[in-house]
């Protein structure tokens, strides 16, 4: 099983997070099953970039992100080369190391 490794932030994750995760399983939802509340305003269909993350490592063993996951990445906040769309990225063999963004598009946030 690989390694999902969570850099820490302020609101979601203040000590960052290290767990065991699920090949095939796309990150969004690892991510919300770890009790990390990351935002998914679409219910993961691949419509709004809230749930954007930055992979520091281990990004080279994912799929390329489709042309709606790229058009969509244009508009996230904090937008790198690293950058994905966790609804998105299925979890291969490799370990990650993922960063939540500070941002997101959103102006507010619900619950």
């Amino acid at each position: 099983m690989p390694i999902i490794k969570v850099l820490p932030h302020a609101a979601l994750c203040p000590e960052g997070l290290t767990f065991e995760g699920t090949v095939g399983v796309n990150l969004c939802r690892q991510l919300l099953d770890q009790g990390i509340a990351i935002e998914h305003a679409c219910e993961l269909s691949c419509a709004c970039t809230t749930c954007h993350v930055i992979v520091r490592a281990g990004g080279a063993s994912l799929a390329t992100a489709t042309d709606a996951e790229d058009d969509l990445l244009d508009k996230a906040w904090g937008l790198t080369a690293q950058s994905r769309l966790s609804c998105q990225t299925v979890l291969s063999h490799q370990d990650l190391t993922l960063e939540i963004p500070r941002y997101t598009i959103n102006h507010a946030r619900e619950g």
